[in-house]
């Protein structure tokens, strides 16, 4: 990676996929295999999170399809934080702040040099930030255009709208801030690992206990980046045709 990301350029990516026919399911190739292939993986999880989580609050279906959507929110979950962990990685090795040998580790090593500051959010984490406020945005202002509703619901989203716009702005500008006092050795950021334990068969006391009696198999069914996640199909579905919920 030549150069550090822009943020302008993460919102940008952000939202020409929300814009791109047939996203999430189908998605245009990234730009590298490298820090922008995990930044799309991120956003893509994202949105089918979003889909799903829509999906989860319905009130006239099955319980099996509320089941089916946990199901998928777990899975998803993981994969995004998975895509999160790898931009740190990649961005901490461009910047030199991490011994390379241990970037993918459970405990990465800092090579930090006397007096940068420690950022106590990383810079993955601020990109999905910004992948939850483009689907914020998105919704927000779909809400702004419903014909469905009275005037005082339009006027109010569209309040809402100009409130998210300036977080985003406000992000960004962190984020931009951060990598250059990274890149000028007046701040560094760490590789946090999440250890999700409730997708983990070893670590989740339920399914330890299920797979004691033989009732699941021995990798639990947890999702892993490259994956679907049980119910992909429908998130996607319903990411194109969610409209105006939010």
């Amino acid at each position: 990676m030549s150069t550090l990301p822009a943020a302008a350029d993460v919102i940008a990516l952000h939202d020409r996929l929300l814009a791109e026919p047939g996203w999430p399911l189908h998605e245009p190739a990234p730009a590298d295999d490298g820090l922008w292939h995990w930044i799309q993986a991120n956003h893509r999880c994202n949105c089918s999170l979003w889909a799903e989580e829509d999906l989860a609050r319905r009130t006239r279906v099955g319980d099996a399809e509320i089941a089916a959507n946990k199901r998928a929110i777990d899975g998803y979950n993981q994969a995004r934080n998975d895509a999160t962990e790898r931009v740190d990685e990649i961005l901490l090795m461009a910047l030199g702040l991490v011994d390379a040998e241990s970037a993918r580790t459970d405990a990465p090593r800092s090579t930090v040099g006397a007096g940068a500051r420690l950022n106590s959010e990383t810079a993955g984490s601020m990109i999905d930030r910004l992948s939850i406020l483009a689907l914020k945005l998105r919704a927000m202002r779909e809400q702004g255009e419903r014909r469905d509703v009275d005037e005082a619901h339009r006027e109010a989203s569209r309040g809402r709208l100009q409130r998210l716009a300036q977080q985003r702005e406000d992000l960004a500008g962190c984020l931009d801030a951060l990598l250059a006092d990274a890149a000028a050795g007046r701040a560094y950021f760490k590789v946090y690992r999440q250890f999700k334990m409730y997708n983990d068969p070893r670590f989740n006391p339920a399914l330890v206990a299920e797979r004691a009696r033989g009732a699941v198999p021995a990798d639990g069914g947890a999702a892993r980046e490259g994956s679907a996640p049980a119910g992909a199909d429908a998130a996607g579905t319903a990411e194109r045709a969610r409209g105006a919920s939010g």
